[in-house]
């Protein structure tokens, strides 16, 4: 199979350790996954949230890592814990 790029809007809430991930949503395209971080990232319940993409091979489950596109509000520092 080939590889598939996938788009996602992921938000952050505020929790008793700090930070922590919503409910991603993947969307068709990086602009899609932009605007919806961003409307996400203005929810009076979440604290940010960021747009993000990865590319790979569904079907053996190999993906590169994470490309940041861009973030909103507070997102943690390091987001290789995620």
């Amino acid at each position: 199979m080939a590889d598939v790029t996938y788009y996602v809007a992921l938000p952050f809430v505020f929790s008793d350790d700090g930070l922590a991930a919503g409910e991603a949503t993947e969307r068709l395209s990086a602009n899609g996954a932009v605007m919806r971080a961003e409307a996400l990232s203005r929810k009076p319940d979440h604290a940010g949230a960021l747009a993000f993409s990865r590319t790979g091979d569904p079907s053996s489950g190999d993906f590169s890592d994470a490309w940041l596109i861009r973030k909103f509000g507070e997102v943690p520092d390091d987001l290789s814990t995620l």
